[in-house]
């Protein structure tokens, strides 16, 4: 939904705009028979066979549930972030790099994501400042020393972003020094945000297990700790992240409920015009 161009999923040679290529796969989906409910799940319990999923008042109940919920890139919160978000601010490097080829763009974060998204721009940018709030990077050794042994990167210590410059596109950056407090700018065209991800996964505590972090946890392919639900894409997967793995993981899914519905004698109809049925 925030992803403007989406060069890295195959089949469009040109790129696609985000919220088309959702739209593509929507109907894609309806051809098939599907029904699709543009509201929010406020509850779910999944302690019987048959879980059921809560719309405020409204209950539905299934066989089997696949959780698709994603996670959510963590943002600094200033109102100038929102303005330009997907117009020089993102938090994807490997969804939006290459169109800041030969920019000078700043990295906001210390940990390994930060070290990750710095070193993945450096095959597009022309320079990059990592600015981070502490006196040292909280990333792992490894993944600080390969950052700091790039002649593009350079790491900017105790400073906070106060806000983006710009109207229709980021042209710099106020900074503050939280030991000095003190304030600076930057002429930057370009802003990752990488100081983490938070998957949804706020709707299924205490009824799916999950890591420290709330990432839901697979326990064979796509199974969670109930048998019959299942879980595909980012709300799992805390490596890869990208649109066309979580595709691959969706797949899995549906193929792994579909497997669960047959092995418990559920009849499943998979024609065209009645796909989904179960």
């Amino acid at each position: 939904m925030i992803t403007s161009d989406v060069e890295n999923f195959p089949g469009f040679k040109e790129g696609i705009q985000g919220p088309d290529l959702m739209h593509e796969m929507k109907k894609q989906a309806e051809r098939f028979g599907t029904k699709i409910i543009d509201k929010n799940v406020t509850g779910v319990d999944f302690s019987k066979k048959i879980a059921k999923i809560y719309v405020g008042q409204t209950e539905y109940q299934s066989y089997t549930v696949i959780i698709a919920t994603g996670a959510s890139a963590k943002w600094l919160g200033i109102d100038s972030e929102t303005k330009l978000l997907g117009k020089g601010i993102s938090s994807c490097a490997t969804c939006d790099g290459y169109f800041f080829k030969e920019k000078d763009i700043i990295v906001v974060g210390g940990g390994d994501s930060a070290m990750e998204e710095a070193l993945f721009l450096t095959k597009f940018v022309k320079s990059i400042k990592i600015i981070v709030r502490k006196d040292k990077v909280r990333a792992s050794a490894i993944m600080a020393k390969r950052a700091d042994k790039s002649p593009k990167i350079e790491f900017l210590y105790n400073l906070e972003v106060k806000e983006f410059i710009g109207e229709n596109s980021v042209e710099g950056v106020k900074i503050l020094n939280n030991k000095t407090n003190k304030e600076s700018e930057l002429k930057i065209q370009g802003a990752f945000i990488a100081i983490g991800h938070k998957p949804n996964t706020e709707l299924f505590k205490n009824q799916l297990e999950m890591d420290k972090h709330g990432y839901i946890i697979r326990k064979s392919f796509s199974h969670t700790s109930v048998p019959n639900v299942f879980v595909a894409g980012d709300v799992h997967d805390t490596r890869y992240r990208q649109a066309i793995t979580a595709a691959a993981y969706g797949c899995e899914a549906a193929l792994d409920a579909m497997r669960y519905l047959e092995e418990n004698g559920v009849e499943v109809d998979v024609s065209a015009n009645s796909y989904g049925q179960a």
